[in-house]
């Protein structure tokens, strides 16, 4: 009798967590998501998808163009460093997102081949290109700038910015080649609520 009640409270207690994590799920999007952005974006394997898509993971988000010479490197080195010095535990709950700012130009099949020879060809990466309207709309949300100042170069600003799993913004690192001491702990207390 003592086994039976105490499989039937198990029971009632897997079904409960079942029941409160589909809540969580159904949680509706706030008015501060970027999952409300209706914009569609091709990443480096030519699958099209929206924001919302990446619901789920932290992101930790860049917005660069494969041909730059000057500060786009040091920023692809910051989101690598970043990584690499975030503990293993978090790693899976973090994706980085880099955002072409010159869509022309960065086709999937350019960008596929920048993540490769940049090391950054596994599923935590993804790199996303969409139309100039959606690009722009989406470097306003970022409070990034960027300008065309010869025909392949951009000038802009050097932000990565941290969304929680709800896909709001959490914290942001201005500068190239800065500390990272701060995004790396805020990634990982966002992370660790994954876990």
């Amino acid at each position: 009798m003592k086994k039976l009640f105490l499989g039937l409270l198990l029971i009632l207690l897997v079904l409960q967590g079942c029941t409160t994590n589909k809540k969580s799920e159904d949680k509706p999007i706030s008015d501060l998501s970027i999952y409300n952005l209706p914009s569609k974006w091709t990443n480096q394997n030519g699958q099209n998808l929206e924001m919302k898509d990446l619901k789920g993971n932290v992101l930790v988000m860049v917005m660069i163009y494969t041909s730059c010479k000057a500060a786009c490197p040091r920023l692809v080195a910051d989101m690598r460093n970043i990584e690499s010095r975030l503990p293993d535990a978090v790693k899976p709950n973090v994706k980085f997102v880099l955002v072409s700012i010159d869509p022309e130009v960065d086709t999937p099949k350019r960008l596929k081949e920048f993540a490769i020879a940049n090391k950054m060809d596994n599923n935590q990466w993804e790199f996303l290109r969409s139309t100039e309207e959606n690009t722009r709309e989406f470097a306003a949300v970022l409070a990034v700038n960027y300008k065309k100042i010869a025909p392949l170069d951009f000038s802009h600003s050097n932000i990565i910015s941290v969304f929680n799993t709800e896909g709001e913004l959490t914290f942001q690192q201005e500068g190239l080649g800065v500390n990272s001491d701060a995004t790396i702990k805020k990634i990982t207390e966002e992370a660790e609520k994954l876990n």
